[in-house]
């Protein structure tokens, strides 16, 4: 698919309107990333995720294997974002630099490093839209990464984060990195909040291996995240703090019992399932095929599957799609996938 993209001539601070260079810039991007001994180029594939994981609302979020987003970011005449492309979204995903996730993300990095190199930026978008799978957290992971790459790699990861979450912000109207901090990182993560926010790595079973099904249907973050109200119930908040403890004394001792026990959501996924046709019989499909546990990642509609061993994996993830089919009438896409414990990784730099 044909990227889409304005190209905006002559921008100041970073601010110019969307589009690709489609060709070797040698002004001040370039002089910049020569003067630096880098290249003039950076790919970065970021993860997708799955969020919450049941009883950790805006807390908890795993990487995935795949899929992933990829964005370049290139050395460009000019000074701050002169052009940014997206492909694979359909059409859908703004070029606006000030509107863009992954650009709002380098536009971060160029702010904190106060740099005036001119950027090119290409989102190669393979998360699927509105699917519950962290698609507008990992294009702002890979911008900024990239981002930080071709200005020579002076940031940390708590900084990077940072400024992943100016895009995520835009992306999903929330300020939570429970997306943004797996896709980063790799693994299991907690989000502590706060400014920075804290990531701590929490410990997987060997065998843990996590099926997804992306159903032909979409729910919009924003809108999810509006229906849940600002106030809970303080006996549903009482058993999501005992699952969330829970949940990680089982990681912690790679106790299936107890994780299987914990990974409940007494907050959000009771509110939301509406939003998903045929939530409930899916999800019981899959503890049927022997996943430990159940739930919707994100906002949905994706729903994931936590299991013992790829074989109950693929088992979950068959029958899953299965209930989609049979009962609501639309077709899924499924991965089966490990912990990807490495994050975003950088595939190209020259």
């Amino acid at each position: 698919m044909a990227a889409r993209g304005r190209t905006v001539a002559g921008s100041a601070g970073g601010r110019a309107g969307g589009g690709m260079l489609h060709r070797d810039s040698r002004g001040r991007g370039a002089d910049v990333a020569a003067r630096d001994g880098i290249g003039d180029a950076v790919r970065v594939f970021a993860p997708a995720s799955v969020s919450n994981l049941g009883c950790g609302f805006d807390i908890f979020g795993l990487a995935l294997e795949r899929p992933g987003d990829e964005v370049v970011v290139r050395a460009a005449e000019g000074s701050g974002i002169v052009a940014v492309s997206v492909s694979g979204d359909g059409g859908r995903v703004p070029t606006d630099p000030e509107r863009n996730a992954a650009a709002l993300a380098v536009q971060g990095v160029l702010d904190r490093t106060g740099s005036e190199t001119g950027v090119a930026i290409e989102v190669r978008k393979g998360i699927p839209l509105a699917s519950g799978l962290g698609g507008s957290a990992a294009s702002a992971v890979a911008g900024a990464v990239a981002a930080d790459k071709l200005l020579g790699g002076g940031l940390d990861r708590t900084a990077l984060l940072e400024c992943a979450m100016i895009g995520e912000r835009k992306g999903s109207g929330a300020d939570h990195a429970d997306n943004a901090a797996p896709s980063l990182a790799g693994g299991f993560v907690l989000v502590l909040p706060g400014r920075p926010p804290k990531m701590v790595a929490l410990p997987t079973p060997d065998d843990l291996v996590v099926a997804i099904v992306h159903p032909a249907m979409e729910v919009e973050t924003r809108r999810a995240r509006k229906i849940l109200g600002d106030t809970i119930a303080l006996e549903a908040g009482v058993e999501q703090w005992g699952n969330a403890a829970g949940l990680v004394a089982g990681l912690m001792r790679s106790d299936w019992a107890l994780i299987a026990r914990c990974m409940r959501d007494a907050v959000a996924e009771p509110v939301r399932a509406k939003l998903v046709p045929g939530f409930e019989g899916v999800r019981d499909r899959a503890l049927a095929a022997g996943a430990v546990a159940a739930g919707l990642s994100g906002s949905g509609p994706t729903i994931f599957a936590i299991c013992r061993g790829r074989q109950s994996a693929e088992a979950a993830a068959r029958d899953m799609a299965g209930a989609f089919r049979d009962d609501v009438g639309v077709g899924s896409d499924i991965v089966v996938s490990s912990v990807n414990r490495d994050g975003a990784r950088i595939l190209e730099c020259g």
